[in-house]
């Protein structure tokens, strides 16, 4: 803590110097190895640059072979890590932040006027490392929701959406009743270890039944024992009555095989060449995560795909300054993520932009989008932890496989993968 408080206050003092000195000083911003996103983030350093004479912003992008995480890893390792770069996600800071190579950008002067600027009070808690410190600026945010074929739920006599999971069981039983080789969801995943999918499965349910929760804080399991048992019994009940399709299936919910899956707004572009009969509140609609009947909250959290951006420690503190100087002329200008969403498609991590007029242009051209603002505010990043992958794993080959083939009970699987993960973390 002491080290990091020192380091703020040179940053404030060289920033000083930054703004009043003649040299320019020249910073890298190492972007996402994604076209769209390189031509954002270029667009706006020649922006900068042009607007001023003392700083001088060069933007790449990383490369991602084999990862774009590796190569980072062996950029900071060798002493050529850039002043900053995106596409960082929580677990993955986690283990440039325990290696103290990233800067705690809370610390930094202007701040708290990005947060506020960006209506990110509530959102940035979910940012918070187990230190209490920001590393990761997030940048934007895909707030997982649930699409429902509102079609075949109002031939089925329901009106809309259900939101409990005993709601989901009655709409599966009708549908089988009425379309015995439907199902309600077409998910292989759900029998499949692979640590990933357990964020558009298992966490977009857990965030909901536990209102956020941390899953792991630190070096503990903190998660709702509870809310994990809900989230095991619910898949395994799906597989038990027959309403979860495991075996492979291609576009299941366009071609109507199922009517519910968890959805990403990147899916709607290729609907629009593919499935242009997919039209929002006509067809289908994108709904928050279902909740345990007994779980009564007033708007359900779910799993947010985001990732953000970190400032380097080991560039100089005149870099360090110079590069947050851009990063927030960037982020205090609403225009700037406008442009964002006009590179992309996809949201910027605020809190006002449905309320922002900045973005009406926006949702009134793709009306798709505003279920996923609204619950943006709702969303909880993933588990920012260096052992992600593993922790996820575990909970995938002890808890959530095994309960949803029907070989242990939903208390058990827990049991099972709480001891192992905890045993991990030690």
């Amino acid at each position: 803590m002491k080290r990091i408080l020192i380091l703020s206050l040179m940053l404030v003092l060289v920033f000083s110097f930054v703004v009043t000195a003649q040299a320019q000083v020249n910073v890298t911003y190492w972007t996402a190895p994604n076209p769209p996103q390189e031509v954002f983030w270029r667009n706006l350093a020649e922006k900068f640059n042009a607007s001023q004479n003392k700083i001088n912003v060069y933007v790449t992008a990383m490369v991602e072979t084999p990862s774009s995480e590796s190569t980072i890893t062996n950029a900071v390792a060798g002493g050529k890590a850039p002043a900053a770069s995106g596409n960082i996600f929580p677990g993955f800071g986690a283990t440039l932040a325990n290696s103290e190579a990233v800067v705690a950008l809370d610390t930094l002067p202007g701040f708290d006027e990005i947060i506020e600027k960006r209506a990110m009070k509530e959102v940035i808690e979910g940012w918070k490392f187990a230190d209490g410190h920001v590393y990761i600026l997030p940048v934007y945010a895909n707030a997982m929701l649930f699409g429902w074929r509102i079609d075949t739920l109002k031939e089925l006599g329901f009106k809309e959406a259900p939101t409990t999971y005993s709601g989901i069981m009655d709409v599966g039983k009708a549908l089988k009743a009425k379309y015995p080789d439907r199902f309600l969801i077409a998910r292989k995943a759900l029998i499949e270890p692979t640590w990933w999918q357990r964020w558009f499965d298992f966490f977009m349910l857990y965030n909901a039944a536990s209102d956020g929760r941390p899953f792991v804080t630190g070096n503990e399991v903190t998660a709702d024992d509870e809310a994990v048992i809900k989230v095991f019994k619910f898949y395994g009940d799906l597989k038990a009555n027959n309403y979860l399709l495991t075996m492979p299936a291609t576009d299941p919910f366009e071609t109507e095989v199922s009517i519910w899956r968890s959805l990403g707004p990147w899916s709607f572009p290729g609907w629009k060449e593919r499935f242009p009969e997919l039209v929002i509140n006509k067809t289908f609609v994108a709904a928050p995560p279902p909740l345990p009947d007994d779980v009564k909250l007033p708007y359900a959290k779910t799993f947010a795909d985001a990732k953000g951006l970190v400032i380097y420690a080991q560039r100089s503190p005149e870099e360090q300054a110079a590069i947050w100087e851009f990063i927030k002329w960037v982020f205090t200008d609403p225009i700037n993520d406008l442009a964002w969403i006009d590179a992309t498609g996809m949201l910027p991590m605020r809190g006002d932009l449905v309320t922002n007029s900045t973005f009406d242009r926006v949702f009134k051209e793709h009306p798709e989008l505003i279920p996923y603002a609204d619950e943006m505010a709702y969303a909880v990043p993933a588990i920012a932890n260096e052992k992600f992958s593993d922790i996820q794993t575990i909970l995938s080959d002890k808890g959530l496989v095994p309960v949803v083939l029907g070989k242990v009970t939903p208390q058990q699987g827990w049991a099972d993968a709480k001891a192992a993960i905890e045993a991990l973390l030690k």
